[in-house]
């Protein structure tokens, strides 16, 4: 059964987000923090709430040769290297998914982006191995605006994300 860290101020059962709900389903303690849906990036994320940037993650929609989405968690201190994850998935090229096929394939807002709400979706989940240092996470709720502290191994436990290196220093 879900229990808190911190109690959120949701009286309305519409206020949960999918990925919250995710995690209730796995019984996962998480945190969830809220700050300005005016703030998109990991930077801002961090700047903003004051954790290290390094524990922040952003999910970045990244795209085989075949058109197969990929959900890439990366620590927000990191830059994805597309040639990294190419040689990671078997392929010869990756893309950069654009802003608007990021939002169209996961139905999400950029800057709210998350793999927690997308399991049931055809994506492949990976995560950087840098993340995997970290004990603790802030990733998106679902929605911008809201992230989710939880440990990362019970980030990695509900995704199934497979863990490769995906970034340079």
């Amino acid at each position: 059964m879900y229990v808190p860290w911190v109690r959120c101020n949701m009286t309305e059962k519409s206020a949960k987000t999918n990925a919250m709900r995710v995690l209730d389903a796995h019984g996962v303690r998480y945190e969830l923090i809220t700050f300005s849906s005016e703030i998109h990036s990991a930077v801002g994320v961090s700047q903003e709430l004051g954790y290290p940037i390094e524990q922040v993650v952003k999910t970045l929609v990244a795209l085989r040769e075949s058109g197969q989405p990929l959900l890439v968690m990366v620590a927000g201190d990191r830059e994805l290297s597309l040639k990294l994850v190419a040689r990671a998935v078997g392929d010869k090229k990756v893309r950069m998914a654009s802003m608007r096929e990021a939002e169209s394939l996961t139905g999400l807002e950029v800057g709210g982006i998350s793999a927690l709400p997308l399991l049931n979706k055809p994506f492949d989940i990976l995560v950087d191995r840098r993340v995997m240092e970290q004990s603790h996470v802030l990733i998106s709720a679902g929605r911008r605006g809201a992230n989710l502290r939880l440990a990362t191994a019970d980030l990695v436990r509900v995704t199934g994300a497979r863990a490769i290196e995906a970034t340079r220093s």
